[in-house]
């Protein structure tokens, strides 16, 4: 009788189509309003369900104190006529200088840190590299000495590049070393290895910063890698870095370099204020990009950076870095 009551109904009423569309319509309506556990877009979502449901995953960062700290100095550099550096330590330490070191040796050395004999002496990173390199130069710096040490290459040598790209060869590997025993076994940190490019006949760009990694008494290595704020954030200040784009080491996620300062366009006259709310102190930085240009009450509502649109996937604060001691 129900299928007779049915197929009357589809004969002669209008209800039937009606009543199938509006089923349709219901299913349809659910499955975008996620009725039946569907994701409902986010341009369908209320701020305050955003607000909720979108958070950024925040970084635990491991403090650590770093005794090295390594800039170029004011002076011109070259292959030709060298390069001034700047280190400052906490210890008394040695600067040691490979000039037209191999990249397959360092990194080699860098690996052997890792998986055998800590590289925490001039000997041992001699040893390391096999000898892979041009020049070698070493100076004694006492504790927390600020002068400018400048390296050439011989003359003699005949080196005027380091040939066509890509290069084999870094023009200037800088290591810096506990010059004690006892200081190495004080740091967590024993040593810091700066890549720096040199400017020559065949690739004439500025001399700058290209990696800096610091090896711990572990075996781990780290790489420092600038973060992005304000040209004006006096407070939290830092040392100079040169831009460092490549990626860092698995070990490495955890130590983040203290706050340095680039200026970018975006940045002038914004101050230390967030640049969403304009009211509170900038104390997050935003992961990967490293832009340092949100307040704690304004990252929650981001799944986007406000400076370069990059997706965000971590945050840290800011103030859990610890400044490079000077």
């Amino acid at each position: 009788m129900a299928a007779g009551f049915l197929v009357t109904l589809y004969e002669y009423s209008p209800l039937f189509y009606i009543g199938v569309v509006s089923l349709c319509f219901v299913i349809t309506a659910a499955m975008v309003l996620g009725w039946f556990g569907f994701d409902v877009p986010v341009i369908l979502r209320s701020y305050e369900e955003t607000e909720t449901i979108i958070l950024t995953p925040e970084r635990q960062m491991v403090q650590v104190t770093n005794p090295f700290t390594l800039v170029l100095g004011s002076g011109p550099a070259c292959v030709i006529g060298g390069v001034s550096l700047r280190p400052c330590c906490l210890e008394p330490c040695i600067l040691s200088c490979f000039w037209g070191c191999e990249v397959n040796a360092l990194q080699g050395a860098l690996q052997a840190h890792q998986h055998g004999p800590r590289l925490s002496t001039p000997k041992h990173f001699q040893e390391a590299l096999h000898l892979k390199y041009k020049h070698y130069q070493v100076f004694h710096i006492s504790r927390e000495n600020r002068e400018e040490h400048y390296t050439q290459l011989p003359a003699d040598q005949g080196i005027t590049d380091f040939g066509p790209l890509p290069r084999e060869r870094y023009p200037l590997v800088a290591v810096l070393t506990m010059a004690e025993a006892e200081a190495r076994r004080t740091y967590n940190i024993v040593a810091s290895v700066t890549v720096i490019h040199v400017p020559d006949e065949k690739y004439n760009l500025s001399a700058r910063i290209l990696f800096q990694y610091l090896l711990t008494s572990q075996g781990n290595m780290y790489e420092l890698k600038p973060l992005f704020m304000s040209a004006d954030s006096g407070d939290m200040s830092g040392p100079r870095e040169s831009d460092q784009p490549s990626e860092p080491n698995e070990e490495a996620s955890s130590v983040e370099q203290s706050p340095v300062l680039e200026e970018e366009n975006w940045a002038e006259g914004m101050g230390r204020d967030c640049v969403v709310c304009q009211n509170a102190e900038v104390n997050r930085v935003l992961l990967p990009c490293r832009h340092a240009c949100v307040c704690n009450n304004c990252v929650s509502h981001f799944q986007h950076c406000p400076i370069c649109r990059a997706f965000v996937l971590e945050s840290f604060a800011l103030t859990q870095i610890p400044a490079v001691e000077q």
